[in-house]
């Protein structure tokens, strides 16, 4: 469950981080570097910028984004459940 946990609450801080990417780039201000935005997304919040970036329609003309984070989000959710469901697993 502790795993589970940390899947939703990185994917609910990247889907935030891509909304405000987005929101600033619509207003020429500052914005979040792609990098910062990835890593999110690589410490199990690909979910989350997955599917922040079809929410607000931000990145995806990136081809590094488009085909990056629906691999990265079947791959994680895949782990997770397999740790869930896994009597070994010691992450639960």
């Amino acid at each position: 469950m502790l795993l589970l946990g940390a899947m939703v609450a990185m994917s609910l801080v990247a889907f935030c981080a891509m909304g405000l990417d987005k929101f600033k780039a619509r207003r020429g201000a500052w914005r979040i570097p792609e990098r910062v935005l990835f890593v999110l997304a690589f410490l199990l919040g690909a979910p989350g910028a997955y599917a922040g970036m079809m929410v607000f329609r931000h990145k995806t003309l990136h081809r590094r984004f488009a085909v990056g984070l629906p691999v990265l989000s079947a791959a994680q959710i895949i782990f997770v459940l397999w740790a869930l469901f896994s009597r070994r697993s010691g992450w639960v």
